[in-house]
């Protein structure tokens, strides 16, 4: 990887019981000059201690740890002094649950511990630790995301491993397509699982199918998808290969893969489709984009949530030259304001929506009048 360390790099503490993860987050984390391990705690209370010394800019802070476990130190940290944190969590159903529970408590990204048995593992281990850690780092500079310009910037010049467009996973179409049924697409990444929850949960049954991509790792997007189920009035499932989308149900995307919607007659049906992360992400905000303006023309309909970078982006002014309408979450209400800034200054936005209006305007645009619902 190039690139120039910069003059001031964000300050990164981990905490884990590991002495073989610590060892692998600090190779990790060397791969990208605009990061500094400046500790490595094998529990919270020593890093309890470091953080008297110096504080970090972002905690990397596992949750299944001696002594105290990571959600408890996390409730700790966000009540006394609030900072931004990455969850690292097992692949297991409990881990699963606690990474949602450390989410609500405010942690800003979740993953699941590092495969590095390969080159390609470690290759897409630091790609996703160290944009998380710079997603986290933005969220922590105030909830509108302000001065996100100059650290997507950034992060795309540092950041390492190569970017892959949707062409990898789905060629272009050469024609404009025809004008599918109804389908509403959902993309969404750092402080997204709170803004789904919140417009999913605002949703009447009757709508058009939903297809959503949160950026999550590998199986916990099923868990994410069964804490929707329950809190939502349409049905929620994790997305699987040949599903048909209904009217009144959501699906998500799982976690490593990409999800493509591929026209059936009057429906839609899912395909789910490994290979190389999409403007850095598996499943990729972009390939979902790409296949709704393919499969459904101006029947769709774009949403782009909070999130650090620039998925989804290209995806939407593809479905906005398909003739869907595309919604972007606006500045103030994002976590992290990349991803619809991203969208912004392509052109592929025709509204620019607070998080509470947005549920409003699918059920406008979906020929309901029970906007009262999303109130």
């Amino acid at each position: 990887m190039t690139g120039t360390a910069l003059k001031d790099p964000v300050r990164v503490l981990v905490i884990d019981d590991s002495a073989s993860i610590r060892i692998a987050f600090k190779k990790l984390i060397a791969e990208d000059p605009g990061l500094e391990m400046i500790g490595a705690a094998a529990d919270p209370f020593q890093a309890a201690e470091m953080m008297r010394e110096r504080l970090p800019d972002v905690l990397l802070l596992d949750l299944q740890m001696p002594r105290m476990d990571g959600l408890t130190f996390l409730k700790k940290i966000m009540s006394q002094r609030p900072m931004p944190v990455v969850v690292i969590s097992s692949f297991t159903e409990a881990g699963s649950r606690a990474s949602l529970r450390a989410l609500e408590l405010g942690a800003a990204e979740v993953l699941a511990k590092p495969r590095i048995a390969t080159a390609e593992d470690r290759r897409e281990a630091a790609i996703r630790l160290c944009d998380a850690i710079h997603a986290a780092y933005q969220s922590g500079r105030g909830a509108s995301g302000r001065g996100s310009r100059r650290n997507v910037a950034r992060l795309r010049a540092l950041a390492p491993g190569e970017r892959f467009s949707a062409d990898v996973i789905l060629p272009p179409l050469a024609a404009r397509p025809g004008a599918g049924p109804p389908v509403i697409a959902i993309g969404a990444s750092t402080g997204g699982t709170e803004a789904v929850r919140e417009i999913l949960e605002s949703l009447p049954v009757g709508l058009p199918p939903i297809a959503v991509v949160q950026h999550m790792p590998e199986h916990f997007t099923r868990a994410f998808a069964e804490r929707l189920n329950a809190l939502c009035a349409i049905a929620v499932k994790e997305a699987e290969d040949g599903d048909v989308l209904v009217p009144g149900q959501a699906v998500i995307a799982p976690g490593d893969r990409h999800l493509v919607l591929r026209r059936d007659g009057r429906t839609y049906r899912v395909e789910l489709r490994a290979g190389p992360c999409v403007s850095r992400h598996r499943p990729s905000v972009d390939v979902l984009f790409r296949s709704v303006a393919q499969a459904a023309g101006q029947g769709g309909l774009g949403v782009l949530l909070t999130g650090m970078g620039d998925d989804g982006a290209a995806g939407m002014g593809e479905m906005r030259a398909a003739g869907a309408w595309a919604i972007a979450q606006d500045e103030a209400s994002c976590v992290v304001y990349g991803m619809p800034r991203a969208a912004e200054e392509l052109g592929a936005v025709c509204q620019t929506l607070p998080l509470d209006r947005i549920a409003r305007e699918i059920i406008a645009r979906s020929g309901r009048d029970d906007r009262k619902a999303a109130s």
